[in-house]
């Protein structure tokens, strides 16, 4: 059985919805970058160690096979 016309109303809320809803979810880079800017001295910490290991690790690659 095919229901009536004025038995559906999906078309409705959707037309009344509220506009955050109808943006497109943000993406996992600009997710991340908020999360960056929030905490920052952590990111920083962490990109120091990232960097100094990095650098300690090429060093010792260098001093081994060299």
């Amino acid at each position: 059985m095919v229901p009536e016309p004025s038995a559906t109303t999906s078309a409705t809320p959707s037309a009344t919805s509220s506009p955050a809803a109808t943006e497109p979810k943000p993406s996992y880079v600009k997710l991340a970058m908020r999360n960056m800017v929030r905490k920052r001295g952590q990111s920083l910490i962490h990109f120091a160690l990232t960097l100094a290991a990095t650098l300690g690790l090429l060093v010792g690659l260098a001093v081994t096979l060299g």
